[in-house]
């Protein structure tokens, strides 16, 4: 018997046949990850994605409000966690069926509440927002029931960029009131207090998106003027660095907590200063936008610049619009989330996180349970 487990133990540690329990997506973040919500808010065009040719690579009948030509991230974790797509929560069409989760992003959205103040849906209000679904969830199913999907959940955050860009590096004020060292602790101390509020409430297991060189986005290519805003990009870093510290003392403080974080910023790079290694064509300007490198924010005629120029194939670009990266790149980065390598992601990877890490244990113990 331990010869014939040995032998179909690289099968077994692959097929997801093996005691998987389905967890619930709760999703907190930016234009990177928001789903529609800013369809259903007051804010500005820059703000929006709901129209053309926003969402045009995607099976949807039409735009849905998501910063990509299709699909981003969320999406492709959501698939492959057996689950629906996650909906926005304040799209009035969405299934009252929230059992399996609930997107609360929102494009232009950061950590501090200061950050595009009015204009989108800050990371506290987001809790509030989950707070409802708790109570909702409750009143359906039961408090047990209901305990029982938030605290088997996931909680996925992607957030921050914007408490850089718009929020420090366009705001003189702030720049004047605090040294970027002092900025990056403010911040994190808030995602701090987030975390530990879901943590409180029952939530254990947490995935992050770490910040991309945000000076090599192509709107930061193009003040830069000659390669990357490096100064956004050692703000990227501070901040990634400070998580990394805080996640560890975390895991360290609270009794099971699990957590999956993730190098985007180095995993994204590669991709951006050799992309034909990667299978792209394309790495420093937007498929969609106007100006050097697509920097000016136009994509799709809405903003302040109505002209904008559009690529043939988003597929052959890192960067969709002058923000934000492809639905190529939200794929491939959904699945080094997923199930990748170490150097990319840790301790835990999403799917260890929805469906439990394998291990040979696990394998002799089904086994055992078959005899």
């Amino acid at each position: 018997m331990a010869i014939l487990v040995w032998l179909l133990l690289p099968i077994l540690l692959t097929d997801n046949t093996v005691a998987e329990k389905q967890s619930a997506f709760f999703i907190f973040g930016d234009s990177t990850v928001d789903a529609g919500n800013n369809n259903f808010i007051e804010t500005i065009p820059e703000n929006k994605a709901n129209y053309d040719p926003y969402g045009r690579n995607a099976l949807f009948p039409g735009p849905t409000g998501r910063f990509s030509d299709g699909l981003i991230v969320v999406d492709y974790l959501a698939e492959y966690a057996k689950l629906p797509m996650i909906p926005p929560f304040l799209d009035p069409s969405a299934s009252d069926d929230l059992s399996h989760g609930v997107n609360f992003a929102s494009g232009g959205s950061g950590i501090l509440s200061t950050t595009n103040e009015g204009q989108a849906i800050d990371l506290k209000t987001q809790l509030k927002y989950f707070e409802q679904v708790a109570e909702s969830l409750s009143k359906k199913l039961g408090a047990s029931e209901a305990e029982q999907i938030t605290s088997n959940a996931v909680y996925y955050f992607s957030i921050g960029s914007n408490d850089y860009l718009g929020g420090y590096l366009a705001n003189p004020n702030m720049q004047q009131l605090y040294h970027p060292e002092l900025y990056v602790g403010m911040v994190v101390r808030n995602l701090t207090s987030s975390i530990q509020e879901l943590y409180k409430k029952g939530a254990r297991k947490f995935g992050f998106l770490g910040l991309s060189p945000l000076g090599c986005l192509p709107v930061m290519r193009a003040i830069a003027q000659d390669g990357c805003f490096e100064q956004a990009n050692l703000l990227a870093l501070a901040h990634n660095n400070a998580l990394t510290t805080l996640l560890n003392n975390l895991e360290y403080l609270l009794k099971d907590f699990k957590y999956s974080n993730s190098d985007f910023y180095t995993w994204l790079l590669q991709r951006i200063t050799d992309p034909s290694t990667y299978g792209f064509k394309e790495g420093a300007s937007a498929c969609c936008g106007s100006g050097p490198f697509g920097g000016i924010f136009s994509c799709g005629g809405m903003k302040e610049t109505t002209a904008y120029d559009l690529c043939d194939d988003a597929n052959d670009y890192v960067w969709w619009d002058s923000y934000h990266p492809t639905q190529r790149i939200h794929q491939h980065f959904g699945q080094a989330l997923w199930d990748g390598p170490q150097a990319t992601l840790g301790p835990y990877s999403l799917r260890d996180l929805f469906f439990g890490p394998t291990t040979i244990a696990d394998v002799v113990d089904a086994d055992h349970s078959t005899v």
